[in-house]
């Protein structure tokens, strides 16, 4: 087996031949991988009860065994995703701004691909296939590293990929999928700075502060998804009804789940006894403060903790709060920037919002979960970044570019020799 800086070198090689296809020659490759992927699905789904047996003998449950979980209609999700990522502006070559300097150069900002980009993640292999699409249409190779207890499925999935590279006369290195899942492996991979471009890791908060802690190497990071849903006194009641089930319930183990829910006080009595039924109904345990909890008396009491916990499951922390103002700091002090929504009538109280949050995404009378690249236009994604970097929220193809100055001339140069007699 070569080491780890033999497969990130080739990777970087081929990424080379990625970056110098076209367009077209990007979409054939995707829309292939997507075909071969529906073809080998019986393989992949094969390849994924092996690892559901073996998450189960070990214990995982719950929302990680959720992500692990493949069948037909997942796969041919996936397989969908690919195609949508195929179809979406190439990124490459876009030239974001053209200007004329007084000298008579040209300056223009153009696009170009990262280069190589390493993908951490843990039970979801979906991102195998996200990632791989989303890094090549955007001209990079790609390193993936998913977590053990998907081993079986990232690796049939990753070999269906590798056979749309082989018929298309492309390098099986674009695309890298690692075997070795000791953590020093994954410690070496972010420390290869003269070779890997950008890290992205995706998961627990654990995992993301593991490569965080370790990596030499840029990395996006997003500790985790502490959502809130803020109820403003001009709301309507039964359309924020309904954004807190379907933003709490329709799938909780996911980051753009509620996890909290502030509800404004002139609305407070109405509407939170009101939701605590249709969430006790669909099984959700509600933990909330002195004020929710004279409303609906058998609601637990909600810690600091409780408030800036991703819990990841059927629970919920509610508080009832004064104004927009003190929703919102609220939001600033147990937030994690990820997304924020209110829900309102009120355009000022919405415009407010809007201006005082400064989370990756904020909502105006929209679920939560929209907060998806492949909801937002981005085909997929292949992160959402809470970190202020040169990509903020959910990533798509673009976000694995980076502009470039290119000054077009006409032999100007900066010190003209003075002229000789």
């Amino acid at each position: 087996m070569s080491t780890m800086r033999e497969q990130a070198l080739a990777c970087r090689d081929a990424a080379q031949v990625i970056a110098a296809l076209d367009s077209e020659s990007k979409r054939a490759l995707l829309r292939d991988m997507a075909t071969a992927l529906e073809a080998q699905s019986p393989t992949v789904l094969a390849a994924n009860a092996e690892d559901m047996r073996g998450a189960a003998e070990k214990g995982v449950q719950g929302a990680m065994l959720d992500r692990l979980r493949l069948d037909q209609a997942r796969v041919a999700g996936i397989a969908n995703a690919l195609r949508e990522v195929a179809e979406l502006p190439d990124p490459v070559g876009v030239v974001t701004r053209c200007e004329a300097r007084p000298n008579g150069l040209s300056i223009e900002r153009a696009r170009i691909p990262l280069g190589v980009i390493a993908m951490i993640y843990e039970a979801r292999p979906n991102v195998t296939a996200d990632a791989a699409a989303l890094c090549l249409m955007a001209g990079n190779g790609v390193i993936l590293r998913g977590g053990s207890e998907a081993i079986h499925s990232n690796t049939a999935i990753a070999a269906a990929l590798k056979s749309a590279l082989a018929a298309h006369g492309l390098p099986a290195a674009a695309l890298v999928l690692i075997e070795d899942l000791r953590r020093e492996t994954m410690v070496e991979l972010l420390q290869l700075t003269d070779i890997i471009d950008l890290a992205i890791p995706r998961g627990g908060e654990g995992l993301i502060r593991f490569v965080a802690e370790h990596a030499r190497v840029p990395v996006i990071k997003h500790y985790k998804g502490v959502c809130h849903l803020y109820v403003d006194r001009a709301a309507d009641s039964a359309r924020a009804l309904d954004l807190l089930i379907d933003g709490k319930t329709t799938r909780p183990g996911v980051c753009n789940a509620l996890e909290t829910l502030l509800v404004h006080r002139d609305i407070a009595n109405e509407f939170v006894p009101c939701a605590a039924q249709a969430l006790h109904e669909r099984g959700v345990e509600l933990r909330g403060d002195e004020r929710s909890r004279a409303l609906v008396p058998d609601m637990r009491e909600a810690t600091d903790d409780d408030y800036a916990a991703e819990f990841l499951d059927l629970i919920l922390a509610v508080r009832v709060v004064d104004d927009l103002d003190q929703a919102v700091a609220h939001i600033r002090r147990h937030g994690s920037d990820h997304t924020e929504v209110i829900a309102t009538r009120d355009e000022a109280a919405a415009q407010r919002f809007v201006q005082a949050i400064r989370s990756a995404v904020v909502m105006v009378n929209a679920s939560s979960r929209f907060s998806d690249g492949g909801e937002l236009g981005l085909g997929a994604e292949i992160g959402i970044s809470t970190t202020r970097l040169h990509a903020y929220g959910p990533m798509g193809a673009e976000a694995l570019t980076v502009e470039r100055f290119v000054v077009r001339g006409e032999g100007q140069v900066r010190h003209p020799q003075q002229s000789r007699t």
